[in-house]
């Protein structure tokens, strides 16, 4: 009976300790949402960005390739997604949330609190999933007005969307943690960094008009991946077995991101604590 009870008593610990970790998940997540809301400038630009640059690749799908308006949404709308509203939200938006706490010592506070350190980096991970998918939604609700339609797979998609924001939390955590140290350093940091993994990835320029050098190159960015396997899911309507190499590509892409953010983070942690 006695062991019974202890037994009983250490699954209600259990159970108690991951409903701690899920209520302080959430906490930090919705605190950095409300932090966001009212810096309604900051909201009101992360979501005309993505929307000018779906029209404006849309428009030059249209014009230069000859496609019905429809078509030529449904193509700029993946990379449009990846390209512009995920990457700069993800992972631009996390690398300047950690940098940001650690210049208002929100970390130092950390350490006097009873919040866990898990679960501050899965609040910034849960907000930051969020921006990714309310920017989801912004994208193809004006992809659809315009006449697009999901051409494949609903669930597949949103898998690709799914790893590819865990994606670039993960690198955004990296970064952040390791090589930016002021707010001064995001632009230049994620610019260094983003912009050039965009460009060969297809976000601006369609990947059909790499030469071969670069398509080769290409294989080795996860963007590329990200916005070929989109592409071709809800764009062209193609099945899981045809988009395979791309999808297993981000899936260990993913993986390895969210653990190497993980790492960073706490090496981090224990920087902090010494300083």
């Amino acid at each position: 009976m006695v062991v019974r009870a202890d037994l009983i008593s250490i699954s209600h610990s259990d159970n108690a300790n991951k409903m701690k970790y899920w209520y302080e998940t959430l906490a930090v997540a919705q605190r950095i949402l409300i932090e966001l809301g009212r810096r309604r400038r900051s909201l009101v630009l992360w979501s005309i960005f993505p929307i000018s640059i779906l029209l404006i690749n849309g428009l030059i799908l249209k014009e230069r390739a000859n496609l019905t308006t429809a078509k030529a949404f449904e193509s700029a709308a993946p990379a449009s997604l990846v390209g512009a509203a995920l990457f700069f939200s993800c992972l631009g938006g996390s690398v300047a949330t950690v940098v940001a706490e650690r210049e208002q010592h929100t970390l130092k506070r950390l350490f006097v609190s009873p919040l866990s350190g898990t679960s501050y980096f899965l609040g910034i991970f849960l907000a930051h999933s969020a921006i990714g998918i309310g920017q989801v939604i912004l994208v193809y609700a004006i992809a659809s007005f315009l006449g697009a339609q999901f051409q494949g797979s609903i669930l597949l998609g949103c898998a690709i969307i799914l790893l590819s924001i865990i994606s670039y939390v993960g690198v955004g955590f990296i970064l952040g943690t390791q090589f930016a140290r002021r707010t001064e350093d995001v632009n230049s940091l994620v610019a260094a960094f983003g912009v050039p993994l965009l460009i060969l990835g297809g976000a601006f320029l369609p990947a059909s008009l790499f030469p071969k050098s670069l398509l080769d190159i290409a294989q080795y960015n996860p963007i590329y991946h990200m916005n070929e396997a989109l592409m071709g899911v809800w764009a062209d309507g193609k099945d899981f077995a045809d988009i395979e190499s791309h999808f297993w590509f981000l899936f260990i892409f993913a993986i390895l991101m969210i653990g190497g953010g993980w790492l960073s983070y706490r090496r981090m942690l224990r920087v902090e604590r010494r300083l």
